[in-house]
């Protein structure tokens, strides 16, 4: 379990806390909202082959949506005979029905190395793990623009957060049906009912969450859904 916390330590906490502080040191106003800002940004340049991937995968997915309901109606009464066919689906698209959540599973760590380096980054001894090239910083000062203070959490932050979340959530959604939900296949029309569910589901949880964190959190949340928006809306025109 050690070796697990060091290399965590060693390949997250501390290269995204170097450049925080890097970032808080150099750009103008030495203001820690804007360093939070163009770290979220470099981290998505860097995830952005792997996410550009992942959304392709979603587009191809929610295309594919009234053939799956359709061998769902056609295989009701057959669960094995219902997901080989669907797995042959797959297959023929060549396309991998987990690849949306590989993304998420790598988020998931950065989000935990950044929620320690929200919450420690403000304590004098978190400076002992400054690189030797980084410059000592001082005090941090938390207020972001003058208004928000990013040691705290911030319920605006967190309805914007999730407002932001809500969108993001809807451009992958498949294209809704009427015939499809007013038929008689009962599987559909449950699926329909479930993905409904989940577009409401996260921005809720989001915002429940963002209000018991820092509200840096809540700023790498939102530039994060506003580039995921933003490269969703690119890679969807030009597959268009």
């Amino acid at each position: 379990m050690e070796v697990l916390i060091d290399a965590f330590n060693l390949i997250l906490y501390q290269p995204l806390f170097n450049a925080l502080i890097l970032f808080y040191e150099y750009l103008p106003g030495h203001d820690f909202g804007i360093a939070v800002i163009v770290l979220t940004v470099l981290i998505r340049f860097i995830l952005y082959p792997l996410m550009t991937q992942s959304t392709k995968s979603q587009k191809v997915l929610s295309g594919l949506q009234p053939k799956i309901q359709e061998i769902q109606g056609k295989y009701k009464n057959d669960k094995e005979k219902q997901s080989r066919a669907i797995m042959e689906l797959y297959q023929k698209e060549k396309i991998n029905p987990f690849g949306g959540c590989l993304p998420l599973l790598i988020q998931l760590p950065i989000l935990i190395a950044l929620y320690q380096v929200f919450l420690k980054g403000f304590q004098p001894e978190a400076m002992a793990g400054l690189y030797s090239f980084v410059p000592y910083p001082g005090v941090i000062n938390p207020i972001f623009l003058g208004l928000i203070n990013l040691a705290e959490s911030s319920l605006i932050l967190a309805i914007l957060a999730a407002v932001v979340q809500f969108f993001q959530s809807k451009m992958v959604m498949p294209p809704s049906s009427k015939k499809q939900v007013k038929g008689k296949d009962q599987m559909a029309q449950f699926s329909g009912i479930m993905q409904k569910q989940m577009l409401y589901f996260f921005p809720i949880f989001t915002f429940f969450i963002l209000t018991r964190l820092p509200a840096a959190l809540g700023i790498y949340w939102i530039v994060t859904s506003v580039f995921s928006i933003a490269q969703t809306h690119f890679i969807f025109k030009k597959n268009d």
